[in-house]
């Protein structure tokens, strides 16, 4: 994408991306001059996703667009943070054909009309691939009150909010692998980031985080950097009806692989047990299901127990990169 075929691209479709935002100077600069809301702090959140390792090669270009906006978002609501807008650096791989960068762009736009947000600028260039695509979100919320994975305290509650395991059936249904469900395939290719909620945790909640890499590898990132042991029971972990139909057909490897399995990108969190009450009339207001699923307690690490109170062994947790 070198030469006016690269500035044309910018022109025509990714400037009308930046919705007017004055930040983003109509994309004729070299970056964006951005002013937070006085007495705010920046929230900036940047993730790389690569073809074959984040989204299948197969993913049709809009829903590659709406996961990279819809997971990154995530990371602002894990934060508390309201959006502002977002950068995008895109290495194409030469051989990609046009009609697959603007379906990519169309997706962009139907995640910023989902949440009023604008491209504010980034960079794009061509390589050998895979498709890499960084997107950077900025955000802003009142000084001095981030949601942070550090703070859990022994006693607390441990909670999650919507469904675990959807997204990773979903992708399975993407693969082929298992016949098709409207409501999981669109769990993996669409997830919602918990805005709403992540503003609203800000004071009730202790320690937060969206959930990635796994519930329980993401438990074990809460427990290391608050310094304390999270136990999960395996019979509150909330599942949809469609995976719970799913469970039923499996062994414990089934449980297992739900729990690890990632992309959820609900919000794990923890509080005092003395927020219970305002943590219900909080899901009632949002409509968005909170399940208190375990506590904070003296030690290290994250456990899954079954009703019997036995350990479940769930290995790494969920994905790593290396």
């Amino acid at each position: 994408m070198a030469g006016e075929g690269e500035f044309d691209f910018i022109r025509t479709r990714l400037a009308p991306l930046t919705r007017g935002h004055p930040a983003a100077l109509d994309l004729a600069d070299d970056a964006a001059v951005l002013t937070p809301a006085p007495g705010c702090q920046l929230v900036v959140a940047s993730d790389m996703l690569v073809g074959g390792v984040h989204f299948l090669d197969t993913d049709p270009p809009e829903v590659v667009a709406e996961r990279c906006v819809r997971s990154n978002l995530s990371d602002l609501a894990a934060m508390g943070a309201e959006p502002l807008g977002y950068l995008s650096s895109i290495a194409w791989p030469r051989n990609l054909a046009q009609a697959w960068r603007e379906g990519f762009v169309d997706g962009l736009a139907s995640a910023q009309q989902a949440f009023a947000l604008s491209l504010l600028g980034g960079d794009t260039t061509a390589g050998p691939g895979p498709l890499t695509i960084s997107l950077t979100m900025l955000g802003q919320l009142p000084a001095g009150t981030a949601l942070l994975r550090r703070g859990a305290r022994p006693g607390d509650d441990v909670w999650v909010s919507g469904s675990i395991g959807d997204a990773r059936l979903g992708l399975e249904i993407a693969r082929g692998a298992m016949p098709a469900d409207p409501f999981l395939l669109e769990r993996y290719r669409r997830p919602s980031p918990r805005l709403a909620l992540g503003q609203a945790l800000r004071g009730p909640a202790t320690a937060c985080l969206d959930i990635s890499d796994g519930l329980m590898a993401d438990a074990g990132h809460i427990a290391q950097v608050s310094g304390v042991r999270l136990e999960l029971q395996a019979a509150r972990v909330p599942f949809s009806p469609p995976a719970r139909a799913w469970l039923a057909g499996q062994g414990p490897d089934g449980l297992v692989s739900l729990v690890c399995g990632g992309d959820d990108y609900e919000l794990l969190f923890c509080a005092a047990p003395a927020q219970r009450e305002e943590l219900a009339a909080l899901a009632a207001r949002l409509d968005v299901p909170l399940t208190r699923i375990g506590a904070a307690a003296e030690g290290q690490g994250a456990v899954l127990r079954d009703a019997a109170g036995a350990v479940i062994e769930t290995g790494a947790g969920g994905f790593t990169h290396f």
